[in-house]
């Protein structure tokens, strides 16, 4: 089954790129021709850059190793977090804080802090505060969810990142380079693909284009979970064989041995006559003792 395919692209309207005045000369590579003052980009290309891509996210998930989904500007806010969620991968749509990636262990300390105020808000405890105390504490659990909420349980750094407009997720990007993590991006005319892993030029402002790109990732996601799960299944398989076969040889010796009928039959034989004698003599021991002369002299 393909990734995606020719038409799916063009009912997205990936191919449509900036202005010609607005476009960055790095991009000149994937660009097709013009038209009315726009960039149409090669969607050959494109899908070529996609398979990469796809390749890589499921590589890098099939190696236990996460993906985090980055897209901060309104088009891409919803698709993001949809998508991130059905394949069970973080995610940042809000806004980038600076240090997310390069000073994670205050990140996390944050997140913490997040789950503690989830905690408190559960067990009881915002009913021995007063109203001003719970009002400023559930506006700062807020604030967390809405720009950590995404990676709240995310306890190391990302595998690989996936951005929707490198221009404006800049932060982003230098620092995911800056850790050496290797980068998904949408490219599109007007931005600068060098530094990025696995660029993939298209459309990144409409809502259709970024949707389409983020179901992809997903789905090389989703994919690579089932081949792991596949393959936990099929080492249980295994195991349940062998120990199916060890059960078999065990069960196989036992009805192997040689049984002696005639001496088993003997011996229950005579075990049975003994008891049948020690039964006898505890009734005969039991009966009154009758004199037979005295019967005969009664008659």
């Amino acid at each position: 089954m393909a990734v995606v395919t020719m038409k799916n692209l063009l009912e997205s309207g990936v191919h449509f790129g900036h202005q010609v005045k607005r476009w960055d000369p790095r991009m000149k590579k994937y660009i097709f021709a013009e038209r009315n003052g726009i960039h149409i980009i090669d969607l050959q290309k494109t899908i070529q850059s996609i398979k990469d891509a796809y390749e890589a996210v499921r590589k890098t998930v099939a190696a236990g190793k996460t993906v985090l989904f980055v897209g901060t500007k309104k088009q891409a806010q919803q698709a993001v977090q949809k998508e991130a969620e059905r394949c069970g991968m973080y995610y940042v749509n809000n806004r980038w804080l600076g240090g997310m990636l390069t000073n994670f262990v205050t990140i996390k300390k944050s997140l913490l802090r997040l789950k503690k105020l989830e905690k408190m808000e559960v067990d009881g405890t915002f009913e021995n505060l007063t109203k001003k105390e719970i009002a400023a504490l559930g506006k700062e659990r807020i604030k967390l969810q809405k720009n950590l909420g995404g990676i709240k349980e995310m306890k190391e750094l990302p595998g690989i990142l996936f951005v929707i407009d490198t221009r404006k997720e800049a932060i982003a990007v230098a620092e995911a380079q800056r850790q050496g993590i290797p980068i998904v991006a949408v490219v599109d005319t007007n931005c600068n693909p060098d530094g990025i892993n696995f660029p993939i030029p298209g459309n990144d402002d409409a809502i259709r284009a970024i949707t389409l790109f983020t179901q992809i990732v997903a789905n090389a996601v989703v994919e690579a979970d089932n081949e792991v799960g596949l393959k936990i299944i099929e080492t249980l398989g295994d195991e349940d064989e062998d120990m199916e076969g060890l059960l078999n040889d065990a069960s196989m010796k036992e009805e192997d041995r040689e049984i002696d009928i005639e001496k088993y039959t003997t011996e229950e034989a005579y075990r049975a006559a003994k008891e049948d004698e020690k039964v006898d003599e505890d009734e005969a021991g039991d009966q009154i003792q009758v004199d037979e002369d005295k019967i005969y002299n009664d008659e």
